[in-house]
């Protein structure tokens, strides 16, 4: 090997490791402890050997998918850059008595011609991601970082294909509007990428140059999602729309190290969120006004205990937080906890099968506020395979 070839491999190794130092020390849903436990247990505890699995299988997936585009698949009847994200409201449909004029709602029945193309692959690319910097960090597979940086690049930072980092164009109804801030609740997969972001860059997997690009993203999505009018008007909509939207913004403050926005979120979370979508015995009425409202309330509650979880590793208490009337998530997950393990009590709306497997506040709220009920409750549940779910189970079952 020549100097010319060692020069040149130093300097990557050094670009390796300054971007494994450009990520902020701000976890997201699991910290370096919580890394260390998870991978040994999946390295030395036979009862992990399912989840091991399971890990192999998403990794497998995530090696041969994508990579993903908003540029992909365009709508053909509405007018947007093809950098833009699209897509529609799940559950307007034409009206039979005007086809051709504005669409009509129907909670919780989806029309079949929604345009959803970016939503699936905004899923798919966050699965993605999260299942390769899980399948880096807790089984050492070298493979997911050229992967990663494939599907990185093409969904953030490479001009030809990238998504423009907004949601302007976001569940838009036909014959109202071109986008609502309804639509932020689409980009909860990016919950799922920054997290398998910070695991890639922990283990030194992703260069300098495309770091930085995917932050820069990442920090132009959280900018627009606070300041624009479509984001302000989803974070003070009142229901699970603006505890997801919290959720989010404290994500992406955690994956890019903003400290002021994480504690907006953490102050967000007290002021409004608590006290406007909970009632003093735990119930959240807007969700209960829904035709799957069993559905939506654990939704909702499943973003009550990420918010708080991610608080959590960022050393700021939020399980316990109460108001002066005693109001308090607490009381919203022991409400909810019999109905979602035994939905046929639940007395409200359901007009969809209720699936249990997706649920996740048993669990992290279990572990954040030391509830055996709530935990014991969690482990009778059936979980899916998808990479999020399996990271909340290994945090859950090695805290």
């Amino acid at each position: 090997m020549t100097r010319r070839h060692l020069l040149s491999g130093a300097a990557a190794l050094a670009g390796w490791r300054r971007a494994a130092a450009a990520v902020p020390d701000c976890p997201i849903l699991v910290d370096a402890a919580g890394v260390r436990a998870i991978r040994a247990a999946l390295a030395n505890g036979p009862a992990f050997a399912p989840a091991a699995e399971i890990l192999r299988q998403n990794v497998e997936s995530a090696l041969t998918g994508g990579p993903w585009s908003v540029t992909t698949k365009r709508p053909t009847h509405v007018k947007t850059s093809p950098n833009d994200y699209y897509s529609e409201g799940p559950y307007w449909w034409p009206d039979p008595k005007n086809p051709q004029g504005p669409y009509i709602r129907k909670d919780g029945e989806r029309y079949p011609g929604y345009f959803k193309a970016n939503h699936d692959d905004l899923g798919r690319f966050g699965s993605a991601v999260l299942a390769l910097g899980m399948g880096a960090s807790l089984l050492g597979d070298r493979r997911c970082g050229p992967r990663a940086a494939l599907v990185l690049s093409t969904w953030c930072t490479d001009p030809k294909t990238r998504m423009t980092p907004n949601l302007e164009f976001g569940q838009a109804v036909p014959g109202h509007n071109t986008g609502r801030g309804t639509g932020i609740i689409d980009t909860r997969p990016l919950i799922d990428a920054a997290q398998g972001i910070k695991l890639l860059a922990a283990e030194n997997l992703l260069e300098t140059s495309l770091l930085d690009g995917v932050l820069k993203w990442f920090t132009d999505y959280l900018h627009w999602m606070t300041t624009s009018g479509k984001g302000r008007e989803e974070k003070s909509s009142g229901n699970n729309h603006a505890t997801w939207w919290t959720a989010q913004a404290a994500a992406y403050a955690s994956l890019v190290g903003d400290r002021a926005a994480q504690a907006m979120c953490w102050q967000h979370y007290k002021d409004y969120l608590v006290p406007t979508e909970i009632q003093v015995n735990g119930a959240c009425p807007r969700e209960e006004e829904r035709t799957n409202s069993l559905s939506y309330s654990s939704m909702n509650l499943d973003a009550f205990s990420v918010i708080c979880r991610v608080a959590e590793t960022n050393g700021v208490k939020l399980w316990d937080y109460r108001t002066t009337r005693g109001i308090g998530p607490v009381r919203s997950y022991d409400y909810l906890l019999p109905y979602v393990l035994h939905p046929d009590r639940w007395k409200g709306q359901q007009i969809s099968k209720f699936n249990p497997e997706s649920v996740l506040f048993p669990g992290l709220a279990g572990v954040g506020m030391r509830n055996g009920n709530l935990l014991d409750g969690y482990r009778s549940l059936p979980r899916s395979h998808a990479a999020w779910i399996q990271l909340v189970d290994l945090a859950v079952r090695t805290a």
